[in-house]
């Protein structure tokens, strides 16, 4: 990534300043704009999360708020209510509160004289569902947002359930959320007032997941915030990005196919980052900002950048590669559609045979599938970071463990599009089961490579507001949307669909053993082809990544990841671990020096569901000086056939002085999961 020094404007930085709302309460900003604004006003770009603008995070916050400064805009980093040095306590992701704070802040940011009036929202992940729930407010100082690795269904496409399967990252990130809200406003901006903040928010802070596991339906609590219940309600033009490997896929085409206002959608090859991080892994990184000020120009300013003029769905199409579960780079090339639903997709349908993949139906078999309760083992993280042993590995293993479908040698290249669809007809000898369902590319060799993948528990096959509980031994009919893709399939591999009846340690199994049956012959595959356009080849390309000078921090240790996957072969237990160390340093510029890590757990027999165990440790450290702090949070979580069980644990301390004890013991229904 290239640092960029000099720019067309000088710039400053207001470190800290405190925004007033309505009723009494002051969130922090922090905001970096051009020396003359007050003079030659700017549009302001608002990225509003609740992970403290004091904490380092690679010097990001600086390098692209500085950068957009620097070509005429205020960028500026907001503490969500409870966050940071904001006052408060956060109670919850996405509430109406967290919304209603945002317009005011908005309305806060017109006003300013050193802002034109017109604002535009940026975020990623969290930062991203707030640029789409904040525009389906319809703020009229908003004029434009780009959206990352965000949602626009809360329920059928977040964290927490998928298909109707709770999926495990519901449980660490409720975890990680107890970290995030027991971080320490800085004394260095609040004075003493740091003490009674934090204390309020240790002695009020949520376990979020009381909320999650109490709606295991897609009810109003999931349709708040989802932007998808009403579309229309967006009236501002959106850009969708996101990457391949990371979590939220789905987003950008949906996106791109529902909204009525101008829009554009990019989709790389990298994880759950922004693209132009020189960690956006995998790369080819490009330079974001660069197209990010294209979109502000044309959006706030009303300069012909000619960003409209381009197609409007741009993906980074996958070439093959041998699996790995980390790649620095992901061969492909870049291809475009001018719209979304795009005409140049055709389906092509192959049927579910007896072990084959075939153009023809063959007769209708029942085949059994009754999964080792450790299937998923090479599934890899739900959204990977650009972290060694983030994406799935070889799918051998797994294979091994479903059935599999495939097609005889390809004799030609066949690139897909967009979301594969396999109808299963399916029956089921228990009440709950779920069925995880895998599109793979067979090489000569063996290796076999995850294309995309889809969910579903299949009480919720009818509907995810209403699960109804199968009948044993009866015949249904069900539709396993899978991720959106796009993967060029070389001559001589083999596509593979592989149906598994549990997916860990991605997805909480059912509630007892299960065998499924699935039907060849009466079964089918829909796979979304492109041929390639010679448009393609004439893409305007992006220009190379770069970025203002990040925020520097002195390193003391350096960040470490360590996953292993290990099978007792007498008890038949499979244990995974996640151990990071998020390493030690401090920011050269405050003093301020942060370290922390985290520990995972997942434990399960494998035939008995009821053994299966999660136990998640998270701890952070803040201090300057004589002053420091630290917290440290734990939960362990587990099932019987009609509860979930959480245990939890947070500890804060002053020095060596523990000030804070706080612990959970829920039960919570299950409900046909």
């Amino acid at each position: 990534m290239k640092i960029v020094t000099d720019f067309p404007r000088k710039v400053r930085e207001i470190e800290n300043v405190f925004i007033p709302l309505s009723d009494g309460t002051r969130l922090a900003a922090r905001v970096w704009l051009p020396e003359d604004a007050e003079s030659d006003p700017v549009p302001a770009i608002l990225d509003y999360i609740p992970y403290s603008k004091r904490i380092w995070r690679g010097g990001r916050d600086t390098g692209t708020y500085r950068y957009y400064a620097g070509h005429g805009y205020a960028g500026v980093r907001v503490d969500l209510r409870g966050t940071g040095e904001s006052d408060g306590v956060l109670t919850d992701e996405y509430a109406k509160q967290e919304q209603d704070d945002c317009l005011e802040v908005l309305a806060w940011l017109a006003k300013q004289p050193w802002c034109s009036g017109a604002c535009g929202m940026i975020g990623i992940s969290w930062g991203g569902f707030n640029g789409l729930q904040v525009a389906a407010r319809q703020p009229p100082e908003l004029k434009a947002v780009v959206t990352l690795c965000s949602t626009d269904d809360r329920y059928r496409d977040d964290i927490h359930y998928i298909g109707g399967c709770l999926l495990l990252r519901n449980i660490t990130w409720a975890e990680e959320m107890a970290a995030v809200l027991s971080q320490v406003p800085d004394p260095a901006l609040m004075g003493e007032r740091w003490r009674g903040m934090w204390l309020k928010r240790l002695e009020n802070q949520p376990l979020m997941i009381d909320n999650w596991l109490e709606h295991q339906r897609r009810d109003a609590y999931w349709k708040h915030g989802s932007v998808c219940e009403d579309y229309s309600s967006i009236v501002c033009p959106i850009y969708a990005v996101s990457g391949w490997t990371d979590g939220y896929t789905n987003t950008v085409p949906r996106l791109l196919s529902k909204l009525n206002v101008p829009r554009k959608g990019l989709m790389g090859p990298w994880g759950h980052n922004y693209p132009q991080m020189p960690n956006a892994f995998p790369g080819p990184q490009i330079g974001f900002l660069q197209e990010c000020l294209r979109w502000w120009d044309h959006w706030l300013k009303g300069k012909d950048t000619g960003i409209m003029d381009e197609p409007m769905y741009r993906v980074w199409m996958y070439e093959p590669v041998q699996p790995k579960t980390f790649y620095s780079e992901r061969p492909g090339r870049w291809v475009a559609e001018p719209s979304w639903p795009s005409p140049h997709i055709q389906p092509q349908y192959w049927m579910l045979n007896v072990g084959t993949l075939s153009t023809a139906p063959g007769p209708e078999t029942e085949l059994k599938i009754r999964s080792p309760l450790h299937t998923g083992a090479a599934a890899g993280r739900f959204s990977a970071w650009g972290i060694p042993g983030d994406m799935p590995a070889d799918q051998r293993e797994d294979d091994g463990k479903s059935l599999c479908f495939d097609s005889e040698p390809l004799e030609d290249r066949l690139e897909i599009h967009g979301a594969p669809v396999v109808e299963l007809e399916i029956s089921s000898d228990k009440p709950v089961a779920q069925l995880c369902v895998r599109l793979n590319d067979v090489a000569p060799d063996g290796a076999s490579t995850r294309v995309s993948y889809g969910l579903l528990n299949l009480t919720h096959r009818d509907s995810h507001e209403t699960p109804t509980a199968l009948e044993p031994g009866k015949r249904y009919r069900v539709r396993v949307q899978l991720k959106d893709a796009a993967y060029a399939f070389p001559p001589g591999n083999r596509i593979r669909v592989a149906v598994s009846s549990a997916y860990w340690p991605l997805v909480w199994p059912s509630p007892e053993p299960v065998t499924v049956s699935v039907i060849a012959g009466a079964s089918k595959l829909e796979l979304p082809t492109r041929a390639p356009r010679p448009e393609d080849e004439h893409l305007k390309p992006f220009l190379p990544a770069e970025s203002a000078p990040l925020e520097q921090a002195t390193i003391h240790r350096n960040f470490s990841t360590r996953e292993t996957t290990t099978r007792d072969l007498v008890t038949g237990e499979t244990t995974y671990v996640l151990a990071r160390d998020y390493g030690s340093n401090t920011i050269e510029r405050t003093g301020l020096g942060m370290e922390g890590g985290k520990l995972e757990t997942f434990r399960i027999g494998e035939d008995d569901p009821l053994t299966a165990t999660v136990e998640i440790e998270n701890w952070h450290r803040q201090g300057r000086g004589d002053w420091q702090v630290h917290a440290r949070s734990l939960t362990s979580f587990r099932a019987t056939e009609t509860e979930f069980i959480i245990e939890a644990r947070l500890d804060a301390f002053e020095g060596d002085k523990r000030i804070v004890s706080r612990n959970w013991d829920l039960r919570k229904k299950r409900d046909l999961i």
